[in-house]
């Protein structure tokens, strides 16, 4: 066994390290061994240089006199750039109030990984996929550890395992075992007849509006509509959001609402300020008590659930999230630990109403903004002969392509989520030749990857049939993240999509949207989520319907 000295390329050569070659390695066996010693997150685009030449064969660099340069993707090791930033402020000016404009422009100009500071908290954002498949991953690199500066610490909770807690824990490992059965493909068919009738419910409302002639801001109705679903078949509680057209919101979602508007603005002015003991710190730790207060009465209030039933089996049989926590009971005879129920629900409740009111206003929007869209919506309903009776299942819904690909293209282009973060476990040397430093905060920028001029052609363009196309079906692993990626992604991305599936179909077969209002459509930099804040529509009740195609 020999020695050899290697160094970064990009610095000084006298921090060389004698490093023991395996014998009888090949050259990809070098390039894993020269990884792991310099932790370098992608071994394959390990180069080895001297001043000379590059060294391409195994014999070259056993002979080759003196130390030997290690370049990464043919490049030197490099800081990751940013923006310089203003004293004490950082780079806040640069990022807000458009953070999604202004990411932009800060991509174009520094390339596929930036840093911003703010206000003391350091962040790193990446539009690449490669980058964002690395990142997403659950390995020697990169978990979801929720540290300071992270878009989630201050309403991070332990208990909250599967969406709110660190990964290498034993409540995450079984809040992982006991909850995703209730969010399956089997227990999400279960709920859409409950999905159907909140949709239904909410007519008599929508008619009402139409009767008067008044436009109405979408986002708040969405709202009300996706809450009123998941009150339902998480909680078993009934917001009673479509008893009158200025329904007030129930407490509960104002709070959850509140309380991520709140967590946004805490995040962006760096983690020191969310241990003030007054102002929007304190307010949103007030919020969060009282969610959980409610949370806990919707608890004792439920079904008591004394039967206990297999995992699977009590997500195809509960009657909500509640009722399955209390009944689902593992191969052990385990049950999800009493002091382990809240958390999780508390987090359920408000990540999936706000996720799908933000995504079906998006949907909405799309709809007025985009020309040919809702037509084509209505007409394929038509041709699978759904009506205003159809009750809608799996099975209808996935024969809808159309669908399908305008959803799938509606979170291309306006995807709802943004800040994903996960966090470095490591010192490491990224692809491209990045330094990354450990417990740094890395998020994968969701809007900039699925916007990303280097990954899909004129992405600018809403374009539902580009989904048909050999390009977007052949497109790089994690160019298209909605829910995130990788062991910690979204677990209730099949209740999000079976909601909204179930939702469009019956607004836009019953009445034909139009936009009411002129003008830029906003939306809320200091909200957790992207939504439309100022998206004003008529939704008139269709009188006649296209003929089946031919």
């Amino acid at each position: 066994m020999s020695s050899k000295q290697f160094y970064f390329l990009g610095e000084d050569p006298s921090s060389a390290r004698d490093i023991e070659l395996p014998s009888e390695v090949d050259f990809e066996g070098l390039q894993h061994h020269i990884a792991s010693q310099f932790a370098i997150v992608e071994p394959k685009g390990i180069g080895f240089v001297t001043q000379d030449a590059c060294l391409t064969a195994i014999s070259d660099i056993i002979s080759s006199e003196g130390s030997i340069a290690i370049s990464i993707d043919g490049k030197a090791v490099r800081e990751i750039p940013g923006p310089n930033g203003l004293p004490y402020i950082g780079n806040y000016f640069e990022v807000y109030p458009d953070h999604l404009g202004n990411h932009q422009r800060l991509f174009e100009k520094y390339g596929k990984l930036i840093k911003t500071n703010n206000f003391g908290s350091i962040v790193y954002q990446t539009n690449d996929p490669q980058l964002s498949n690395i990142v997403f991953s659950e390995s020697d690199f990169f978990t979801k550890n929720i540290i300071e500066g992270h878009p989630l610490h201050p309403i991070k909770n332990k208990e909250a395992g599967v969406f709110l807690g660190d990964t290498d824990t034993e409540e995450w490992r079984t809040a992982h075992k006991f909850l995703p059965p209730a969010f399956g493909p089997k227990a999400v068919r279960h709920y859409a007849p409950t999905m159907q009738a909140t949709v239904e419910d909410s007519f008599k409302v929508f008619d009402e509006l139409d009767e008067r002639g008044e436009a109405w801001n979408v986002y708040p109705y969405m709202l009300k509509l996706g809450s009123q679903a998941v009150g339902k078949l998480v909680l078993g509680m009934d917001f009673r959001h479509f008893t009158a057209v200025d329904a007030r919101l129930h407490e509960m979602v104002m709070r959850i609402a509140q309380a991520l508007e709140l967590n946004k603005k805490v995040t962006s002015m760096g983690s020191w300020y969310a241990s003030l003991p007054f102002g929007d710190p304190k307010r949103l730790r007030d919020a969060r008590w009282r969610i959980q207060e409610m949370v806990e009465e919707s608890i004792r209030n439920a079904a008591k659930g004394e039967e206990s039933l297999e995992l699977q089996e009590a997500a195809m049989q509960a009657e909500n999230m509640v009722d399955y926590c209390l009944r689902a009971t593992d191969n052990k005879g385990n049950k999800l630990p009493k002091n382990r129920i809240l958390e999780p629900l508390v987090v359920a409740t408000g990540a999936g109403f706000t996720t799908t009111s933000s995504l079906l206003s998006w949907l909405i929007y799309g709809l007025v903004m985009y020309p040919g869209m809702q037509e084509r919506l209505l007409q394929e309903l038509v041709d699978n002969d759904i009506d205003e009776d159809t009750q809608l299942n799996a099975d209808i819904i996935g024969k809808l392509s159309f669908l399908d690909k305008y959803i799938k293209e509606t979170q291309r282009r306006h995807n709802p989520s943004y800040q994903p973060a996960r966090t470095s476990r490591v010192d490491m040397v990224l692809p491209g030749g990045y330094k990354l430093p450990k417990d740094s905060i890395v998020i994968p920028a969701i809007h900039h990857i699925h916007n990303n001029t280097d990954l899909w052609d004129n992405p600018a363009r809403f374009d539902p049939d580009r989904w048909d196309s050999e390009k977007v079906k052949s497109r790089p692993n994690g160019s298209y993240i909605p829910f995130a990626a990788g062991p910690r992604m979204c677990i209730g991305f099949n209740f999000a999509l079976m909601e909204v599936k179930t939702f469009l179909p019956k607004l836009v077969y019953r009445y034909k949207f139009s936009l009411a209002k002129d003008g830029p459509v906003d939306y809320d930099p200091m909200f957790q989520l992207i939504r439309p804040n100022n998206l004003y529509v008529r939704a008139e009740k269709r009188v006649k319907w296209p003929p089946r195609s031919e």
